[in-house]
């Protein structure tokens, strides 16, 4: 395990109306949402985003962070795990002049429904076994993604992105209190693990996971 780093400051943020969400999800919201079908991602807001369209202002600068951070370059390998339709997988291929930035999502409906620009490069594809070899990427990330798993299927994200890739970033449902952890499941649709943050860390030295981190909270 590297360090708690939150390299997503300059995505933006949105106020969002827990108590709205808390009062109207049912289980078949959840249900539904944990398809990530065509409901979750363009469909009622009670189901997922509610609509689910590139727009240059959430990763362009993110991506630079990223690239700076890990001192990217053209020439080398990403692996977005969780890349819904690939906008942050363009972003970064834009911004590095590269063909080699790669994305794997568990919605076949996201691959369909990609930026175009990236269709060769997104594959349907599930966290817990990614289908390219060794150390084969320079970065793998995976933003709010391997938390959708039980936490034994966590474990088994964790130690793929330590064998796929040289050096890794995710982010996880997390709290640090009460009040953050009857926010978190408040707003939740699809995660299956959500831990205090002491917990995360614990689970991240149970399986020696080698990459940086950092915490979603609504």
């Amino acid at each position: 395990m590297k360090s708690e780093i939150n390299l997503l400051d300059k995505y933006p943020t949105t106020k969002r109306d827990l108590t709205k969400r808390a009062n109207q999800r049912s289980k078949e919201d959840i249900k539904i949402a944990r398809k990530f079908g065509k409901d979750f991602f363009d469909g009622d807001r009670k189901h997922g985003y509610g609509g689910f369209s590139y727009d240059p202002k959430y990763w362009t600068e993110v991506v630079k962070t990223f690239i700076n951070y890990y001192n990217l370059d053209s020439s080398s390998r990403v692996l977005d795990v969780g890349c819904a339709k690939g906008f942050m997988i363009y972003d970064m291929s834009v911004s590095l002049n590269s063909n080699s930035i790669y994305g794997i999502d568990i919605s076949e409906y996201a691959i369909e429904n990609c930026k175009p620009e990236v269709s060769n490069n997104v594959y349907v594809g599930e966290a817990h076994k990614i289908n390219f070899p060794d150390k084969f990427f320079d970065l793998a990330i995976s933003i709010n993604t391997i938390h959708n798993y039980e936490v034994n299927g966590v474990k088994k994200c964790l130690k793929e992105l330590d064998r796929v890739s040289k050096s890794s970033f995710i982010t996880v449902d997390a709290y640090r209190n009460d009040i953050e952890k009857k926010n978190m499941f408040d707003w939740n649709l699809t995660a299956l693990t959500i831990l205090h943050k002491d917990d995360w860390i614990k689970l991240f030295e149970e399986v020696d996971y080698q990459g940086d981190y950092y915490w979603f909270t609504p």
